[in-house]
């Protein structure tokens, strides 16, 4: 199994983790004013497993495809500890490493 395989996998682990937790019920409230932060979630979760699949199988492994999936985990899972923890202004900049992974892992299929 490729690097960025195993990080898709440990990807669905943080899910799950964040369910058990019942951390994804804290954004209820919020899902009311029009931005739908759990739509915007799921939409990037698909994003990654979506691109990481591809370049497995078209066999695209590069620099880039294994950075990308290096930025996109640990960026989730700080996101998600600055997300429990109700720290606002770090929480975006981090969300933005994990974008930055998925970014990576697209351009390695250009």
């Amino acid at each position: 199994m490729t690097l960025e395989l195993r990080i898709l996998v440990l990807s669905i682990v943080l899910g799950l983790v964040q369910i058990v937790l019942g951390l994804t019920r804290r954004a209820s409230s919020a899902d009311t004013d029009g931005r739908h932060p759990r739509a915007t979630r799921a939409c990037r979760r698909s994003m990654f497993a979506a691109a990481v699949l591809i370049a497995h199988v078209l066999g695209r492994h590069s620099w880039m495809t294994e950075w990308g999936v290096l930025l996109y985990l640990p960026g989730r899972i700080v996101y998600l500890a600055l997300y429990a923890g109700g720290v606002f202004l770090i929480r975006s900049l981090v969300w933005n490493v994990a974008t930055a992974g998925i970014a990576l892992v697209l351009l390695a299929l250009l």
